[in-house]
């Protein structure tokens, strides 16, 4: 086998493999002889067709079948020859492929970029630290109170926290626009849910009140012929409902999963659920910070059949959570590239980055850390060794707990190099941080 190669432009590589036509044409008559041997064709017994029928009727849809494979051996075996790293699939351009000469074809690829790794030491790093307090978990079973609150209808005037059932027509310049109407609608006053202004009206009207309000529409608002315009709103309240919160009882518990213990085993479960929120925000933190130094201090090449390949994961993803495989639209159209190259490229440069790391500090992945975090994720089930069970007999599902601990590891590496800062926070603001983040 002749291989030459060539560096065109940046990561690009240029082959030329140049294959015997023995190699072929040896191959190709070997699948015929086989094929002969059970082939029908009429006029003749099984087995006792005459090499040329046979040859005519199969020797170019063989042929091309061994080319193929011929073409993909070669180059596997060409760019172990040459010492090279293929980033994405490559694209060949046959250029001899006739019957009886050498085969020979030109594959055009990207190599991984060589990445030269920063001095981590000067990195400085912030590193929150927080507890979940008895008010935190008080205030966390408030919440799964209101999540699992009730409406009661009643004879007053509406307050923020009410929930209101309204009528409204939206107008500008006395003109109805689109969007702006809507017929019992329910809305809870205080949630931010409608543009400023259109809450606070409600406030104090009771059931059977009509008023109209003037608002201001944000100046970002998604509707471009009412962004920063002043419009009216003719509002008619139908009626006015305040929360009623569930009782901390045996039925309120068991929506949790808490058949026995009650109170103590539900606080027990909370403040559990907290400290493992709590645990993951505050790692995230942490990890965020170093990813954006990593990227921030590493200038590297980035393949673009990488980018490519990242763009689609990316936009499968999307699809994914909005459920949008079942549509019959043109999703790149919907979703185009440029929505994810940036993120994408990032994605790209900080998984060439950090496996350079992980391949110059021989870093591992950790059996410990990764039972520890399968067992961390089968807690929040029913039957938590079933799902560890499972993960341990799925070599891809253990694979990606492993790629995240090493990932974990990655942070750790370069958290003991960097400077840090240890800074007190809350439970509080460190999910609301998360949250904002995610």
């Amino acid at each position: 086998m002749q291989v030459s190669i060539e560096t065109t432009s940046g990561l690009e590589r240029r082959l030329t493999v140049g294959v015997p036509a023995d190699q072929v044409e040896g191959e190709v008559q070997k699948r015929l002889q086989q094929a002969a041997k059970n082939i029908r064709i009429n006029g003749f017994r099984k087995g006792k067709v005459p090499m040329k029928v046979v040859k005519q009727r199969y020797g170019a849809s063989v042929r091309q079948e061994v080319v193929g494979e011929v073409i993909s051996r070669s180059f596997y075996e060409a760019v172990q020859k040459e010492s090279v790293k293929p980033a994405g699939q490559p694209s060949i351009e046959p250029k001899q492929v006739e019957e009886g000469k050498d085969l020979e074809y030109i594959a055009t690829f990207e190599v991984y970029p060589s990445v030269e790794l920063g001095d981590f030491s000067g990195y400085e790093l912030t590193r929150k630290t927080a507890k979940v307090t008895e008010d935190d978990i008080e205030t966390m079973i408030d919440e799964l109170r209101r999540h699992q609150a009730t409406w009661k209808a009643v004879e007053r005037a509406a307050a923020d926290g009410d929930q209101v059932t309204i009528d409204f027509v939206g107008r500008k310049d006395g003109e109805e626009f689109e969007g702006g109407k809507g017929e019992d609608h329910k809305l809870v006053l205080g949630s931010g849910s409608m543009i400023p202004g259109f809450e606070d009206g409600i406030v104090g009207m009771k059931a059977g009140d009509e008023k109209v309000i003037e608002v201001t529409f944000p100046e970002d608002y998604q509707a471009e012929e009412l962004k920063g315009a002043k419009a009216e709103f003719t509002i008619k309240v139908s009626e006015v409902a305040e929360q009623e919160l569930p009782e901390l009882n045996k039925e309120f518990y068991a929506k949790f999963g808490i058949e026995k213990g009650g109170k103590t085993a539900f606080r027990k479960e909370v403040k559990a659920n907290m400290e493992r929120e709590l645990k993951n925000a505050l790692r995230a933190q942490v990890k965020t910070q170093v990813m954006d130094k990593l990227v921030e201090s590493h200038e590297t090449d980035i393949p673009k059949a990488l980018v490519g390949s990242e763009i689609e994961n990316l936009r499968n993803q999307m699809m994914q959570r909005f459920g949008g495989q079942q549509q019959n639209f043109d999703v790149k159209s919907l979703l185009p590239d440029t929505m994810f190259e940036e993120e994408a490229k990032r994605r790209v440069a900080l998984g060439l980055i950090v496996g350079e790391i992980i391949k110059t500090a021989e870093i591992k992945p950790d059996a410990e850390r990764v039972r520890e975090m399968v067992e961390e994720m089968a807690s929040t089930y029913q039957d938590p060794q079933e799902v560890i069970d499972y993960y341990y007999s799925n070599r891809q599902m253990l694979g990606n707990i492993e790629s995240a601990a090493l990932e974990d590891q990655v942070v750790e590496y370069i958290v003991e190099k960097a400077k840090v800062t240890d800074e007190e926070s809350t439970y509080e603001d460190v999910v609301k941080s998360k949250a904002q983040q995610g």
